[in-house]
């Protein structure tokens, strides 16, 4: 019979977690990110400090961006591996609902673990407690619900021997994959209890891969071999399945044209023939026109976000038809797909198996061609630039191409640069790394913190705007406090130049998104470089372009992350590619540059379908 160790709940949860691992040996549950309150100091904080080294803790300076670094983190090490973030009640936990949110629309594991109010409400109402006049269970970490993949409050030291195996089992399932929020009530916390100690043994998570329905490959490989022009759309969850290679084999045996999304890119080298860029909004023009043509769609783990379709009117087809594999069955029944519910890299196997040497037509080699013929001249060097010359987004990305490798990543989440690095940006396998399931502005900084933790040997290079920096960028601080280096690229157009530029789009007038065009007294003049020097990092202001391609290149000596200022206009953006997005015009309007947008998107709408 096994004996029993007492502990409270708090230093039973972590010894629990510092003993959970990978297949590869190494602790799931790398570490924990952590910023005290009065909620989780006295408990959580104790037992932190106790458990040490076998569980480090991280002190972050925002609850949220600490998040970010955290998801940024399971994201590059493709879900095998998470963190877990602590924080007070009140404001510290409601500043994580954001980040939780992000997780889970990306599928990605992370533990969130908020303090809560005392379960034997004997203080009630504590500090920041929120009540509810109605409903004497709810905290605030009810917010939490919606954007967790689980959740459980614990309010009895011995609920941790059910909850605990319940996250773990959420966070591993790559069909179930996504946030878990364990809301930690402050006096449980601290409370003790006699644990088995056969509870505290270590214990390996495996990743499966769920085989498919033999029935669904059937119904699959009969669409295909009807079909003439099928496409391939690649997503996040070829890189999560590993099928790089498996994806790769599968395209060129059948000869079958790959687009990826932005969670897919980098799933295959750019100079892959069959790579033929992006689909959708920020899509290449080689990869809409593919797209346009297919009478088959094939998703290979992704979730057909609208970007990725163009609001569902890229694939324009009449005859075309949708097949979607994916793990989690509410994603592959989607819009009338064929679902095939399976790990990608088996399903891969399977369909090609039976296709045998089964191959199709060529696709367009000469507009995959002539695509890159034409972003040669977009991202090139302005040459001898004019007085008061402002490069464009597509030639700072064209800078960072020319000096980059291999071990380049490429990252950013928000503003104009997700949509021209998707259709801008040359990826090597595994160079590119985009939150644009969220979008998230604040991402930026912490997730670029975040990838450099989990690949060190990387050079990470983040791409941000002055609007998503303003958002947040305290974890430059933490960064260089841990001598953590990573480049970023801050590119100042003096506001929110792509809502701007969207705005403009749909019949609106410029307002309250470029500085110029705010209800301020005084034009604000930022000196990024100063204020990213106070926090530690290396900073400097690129006169132009050569400028800054020299910085990058010197960033790659020091041990703190490097912040390379450039001035951009506002007024371009990718400067090519694209298709339609729906955002809905206003019906009814007085100018008829409005008018005009509405009837532009009236025309566009009546070219969707949704199944």
């Amino acid at each position: 019979m096994t004996g029993t160790i007492r502990l409270t709940a708090a230093q039973a949860m972590f010894r629990w977690l510092a003993v959970q691992m990978t297949e590869e040996g190494e602790r799931f549950i790398e570490g924990v990110w952590a910023i005290f309150g009065h909620g989780n100091v006295a408990g959580i904080g104790e037992a932190l400090h106790g458990i040490g080294d076998k569980l480090p803790t991280w002190r972050g300076q925002n609850e949220q961006t600490m998040a970010h670094a955290a998801i940024a983190y399971a994201k590059t090490k493709r879900r095998r591996k998470a963190m877990a973030i602590t924080s007070s009640i009140g404001p510290g936990a409601t500043n994580m609902v954001t980040a939780a949110a992000l997780a889970h629309v990306n599928r990605l594991p992370v533990l969130f673990i908020p303090g809560d109010v005392f379960a034997n409400r004997r203080p009630d109402p504590v500090l920041q407690q929120i009540e509810d006049f109605d409903d004497g269970t709810v905290t605030v970490t009810d917010c939490f619900r919606p954007v967790s993949r689980y959740f459980d409050r614990i309010t009895r030291p011995e609920h941790l021997l059910t909850v605990l195996p319940r996250a773990m089992q959420v966070m591993t399932d790559p069909a179930n994959c996504g946030p878990v929020t364990l809301a930690f009530c402050q006096d449980v916390q601290a409370e003790a209890y006699d644990w088995p100690e056969s509870f505290f043994e270590s214990k390996t998570w495996r990743i499966r891969r769920p085989e498919p329905d033999p029935r669904e490959v059937d119904d699959v490989v009969a669409v295909l071999k009807a079909s003439s022009h099928p496409v391939i759309v690649a997503g996040g969850g070829v890189l999560y399945s590993g099928a790089e290679a498996d994806l790769l084999a599968f395209a060129k045996a059948h000869n079958i044209p790959i687009v990826e999304t932005q969670a897919g890119k980098g799933a295959i080298d750019w100079q892959e023939r069959l790579n033929f860029g992006s689909p959708g909004v920020t899509g290449t023009d080689c990869g809409n026109k593919t797209a346009a043509r297919a009478d088959l769609i094939l998703g290979v783990g992704t979730r057909f976000q609208d970007f990725t379709t163009g609001s569902w009117a890229i694939f324009s087809n009449p005859s075309r038809k949708l097949v979607s594999i994916n793990l989690a069955g509410y994603d592959a029944a989607k819009h009338g797909a064929i679902p095939l519910v399976s790990d990608a890299k088996v399903a891969l196997g399977r369909i090609s198996t039976a296709l045998g040497s089964h191959r199709f037509a060529d696709p367009d080699f000469a507009a995959r061609g002539a695509w890159f013929k034409a972003t040669d001249a977009v991202i090139a060097g302005p040459g001898t630039p004019k007085p008061n010359f402002r490069p464009s987004d597509a030639q700072v990305i064209g800078a960072v191409q020319r000096i980059s490798g291999p071990k380049t990543v490429a990252m950013c989440a928000a503003g104009t640069m997700p949509g021209a690095l998707q259709v801008l940006w040359r990826s090597a396998a595994g160079g590119y790394h985009m939150e644009y399931g969220y979008s998230c502005m604040g991402y930026e900084v912490a997730g670029a913190f975040g990838i450099k933790l989990a690949a060190p040997e990387k050079e990470v290079v983040c791409f941000v705007g002055d609007g998503s920096y303003m958002m947040a960028n305290s974890e430059l601080a933490t960064a260089v406090m841990l001598r953590v280096p990573f480049t970023i690229v801050l590119t100042d157009n003096r506001g929110y130049g792509c809502i701007n530029r969207l705005q403009q789009e749909c019949g609106g007038a410029e307002f309250n998104n470029m500085y110029k065009d705010c209800n301020i007294e005084t034009q604000p003049e930022i000196d990024f470089v100063a204020h990213a020097t106070s926090m530690g990092a290396y900073a400097v202001k690129a006169a132009d372009i050569a400028q800054l391609e020299t910085e990058i290149v010197s960033a790659r000596s020091r041990d703190v992350p490097t912040v390379v200022v450039i001035d951009t206009e506002a007024e371009t953006g990718a400067g090519i590619g694209g298709a339609w997005w729906d955002v809905a015009v206003p019906e009814v309007g007085t100018t008829e540059k409005l008018k005009e947008a509405r009837a532009h998107y009236e025309a566009n709408v009546a070219r969707q379908r949704i199944n």
